[in-house]
């Protein structure tokens, strides 16, 4: 089946670890990658072959131009991602362990990017011959200015027929520092969607109330059914349940429900030995997508999402740069010896 065009909007940023298991800046060290929400997206589909422009705004210094690189490096077009002055994203990561969590800081405030304005994209020129546009609620949350920025790339693709793959991301803190009303803001990103990535969580937030079934699965069930009924453009909701035994032991499963009643479930996988789970539900989405696109059955989907964002929990960095192939492999007989 033809590869699809995908645009994907949002910030880019740079992440700095601490190097290992140790304390932010214990040692004066950092391992740097490149990543962002959208850009994960963005890089998973160009390792499946599809055709991926990244839209957005980078610092015009040395680190803006490591992530455009790096972006290129990973087959995703930085054609349309601007320059300016200003300074770049940053968040640090200090990696968990045992009984200790993960922890991230950002330093965003101010970025090239969250300095722009709606009428930096032309979205009539951008959106030619695409067929679908990636978007996350990380963007909207910045402040008022992205949240509109965001909002007119979500209404030029429903004008335009261009489906709208959103990722609910709901950022409270961000939200809160401008007392953004993400409600009603992140409700008509979600009226835009073909494909929404949520939960029974982020329905509440949107539409309002609580989903208080006794099992995690009937409240997603029950979310679909909300989302569904005041979202007439929505087609899908995909999301996963993550039950955390230890930083390095997770479970991890999956449920892709569709307008039409159709209820597809992948099996949980335990995942024991976690190197990196940041960027796992941006490889998820990235997975449903692609299924999606290369038309697989419902069942196929879901699993296909589930095993890539289980591959990203073993790579480094905030990329998944793993093959159709490679995830097709793991949905299939799971080998873990060498591949020769």
């Amino acid at each position: 089946m033809a590869m699809s065009r995908v645009v994907c909007f949002g910030e880019l940023l740079l992440r700095m670890s601490a190097p290992g298991r140790e304390l932010l800046l214990q040692t004066p060290q950092l391992a740097v990658h490149a990543g962002g929400a959208e850009a994960n997206v963005g890089v998973s589909l160009a390792h499946f072959g599809h055709s991926v422009q990244m839209v957005s705004t980078l610092p015009a210094n040395p680190l803006g131009q490591y992530v455009a690189g790096e972006l290129r490096r990973h087959g995703v077009d930085t054609a349309h991602v601007q320059t300016r002055p200003g300074r770049m994203g940053v968040y640090f990561l200090t990696t968990g362990a045992v009984q200790r969590a993960s922890e991230v800081v950002y330093d965003r405030v101010d970025s090239a990017f969250s300095l722009g304005q709606a009428s930096d994209y032309d979205w009539d020129t951008l959106l030619r011959g695409v067929q679908w546009l990636h978007l996350s609620g990380v963007s909207p949350a910045l402040n008022p200015a992205m949240a509109e920025a965001t909002l007119v790339a979500a209404r030029a693709a429903c004008e335009r027929g261009v489906k709208v793959s959103f990722d609910g991301n709901f950022r409270p803190s961000l939200w809160a520092r401008w007392e953004g009303d993400a409600p009603a803001i992140l409700r008509e990103l979600f009226a835009c969607a073909t494909v929404a990535f949520a939960d029974y969580r982020d329905i509440g937030v949107v539409l309002g109330g609580q989903f208080e079934q006794a099992a995690l699965a009937e409240r997603v069930d029950a979310a679909a059914v909300q989302a569904f009924a005041a979202f007439p453009r929505l087609q899908w909701m995909a999301c996963t349940q993550r039950t955390t035994h230890s930083v390095d032991h997770h479970a991890l499963g999956a449920m892709l429900l569709g307008r039409d009643g159709t209820r597809a479930v992948a099996p949980t996988r335990e995942m024991i030995g976690i190197v990196d789970r940041i960027g796992g539900g941006d490889a998820f989405a990235a997975g449903i997508l692609h299924g999606m696109m290369q038309g697989f059955e419902p069942d196929a989907i879901v699993r296909f999402g589930l095993a890539a964002a289980s591959l990203k929990h073993s790579i480094p960095g905030d990329f998944n740069p793993v093959s159709e192939a490679d995830v097709l492999a793991l949905t299939g007989e799971e080998r873990f010896d060498v591949r020769r």
